[in-house]
């Protein structure tokens, strides 16, 4: 598909979400990524802005990168778990699932990282960026009896012409969409990687929270 194509459709997917209040912006090698962050999550919202206003997304990475998957940043599961091992009497820190059914791991998604718990909590400092890939009715039939959940059509139509991880719809928490530079997300997530999927040369990222006048001005020609 092409790209200028696909930034036209990503972004008039992102209109028939309610109108937002927070943006942020992802400045990376490959260039920048705007980010709209749902209301609807206000909890994994809240939590992202404060780690951000606190530095923790300066200077950050993208430290695990599947292809056609998903681009991941934030501390890693094997960082957060080695450290509540060794700190047994600290208590765990999750953040409580937010998981809307309208809210969906489209490409361009944000997501936000987590261990296997039944609550299907998240890890307060790790995301993702969904890439995906395009599915056919035959693989969304096929995970709609296999998970017992339901796709709209909308929803369909999205998934067979953006693509994106219908798998993991109603498991992880999506707080956010990719509104422009979808193709700096495609480039970051086809870089060469190890076998432990971490990126060979570092691709690194820093966080910027959109002011109210930069947020007025994105909707403008």
């Amino acid at each position: 598909m092409n790209r200028s194509i696909l930034t036209t459709i990503l972004f008039l997917l992102s209109c028939t979400v309610q109108a937002q209040t927070n943006y942020v912006s992802l400045s990376t090698s490959k260039g920048n990524i705007l980010i709209m962050l749902y209301d609807e999550t206000p909890n994994h919202r809240d939590n992202f802005l404060n780690l951000v206003k606190k530095g923790l997304f300066k200077d950050q990475e993208f430290n695990r990168v599947i292809k056609n998957f998903v681009s991941q940043g934030g501390e890693l599961d094997e960082t957060i778990l080695d450290r509540e091992k060794l700190n047994p009497q600290v208590p765990v820190q999750r953040l409580a699932a937010e998981i809307r059914p309208e809210l969906f791991h489209k490409k361009g998604a944000l997501g936000a990282g987590r261990n296997d718990n039944p609550d299907k909590s998240s890890y307060l400092d790790q995301i993702y960026l969904v890439e995906g890939k395009i599915q056919t009715d035959t693989e969304l039939d096929t995970l709609e009896v296999k998970r017992g959940i339901k796709f709209t059509p909308a929803q369909r139509e999205t998934y067979k012409t953006v693509g994106g991880l219908p798998r993991l719809d109603q498991d992880y928490t999506v707080f956010g969409e990719v509104v422009s530079g979808i193709e700096a997300a495609e480039a970051i997530n086809n870089v060469a990687t190890a076998k432990n999927d971490h990126p060979i040369k570092k691709e690194g990222f820093t966080i910027h929270i959109l002011s109210k006048k930069e947020i007025s001005k994105i909707a403008k020609p």
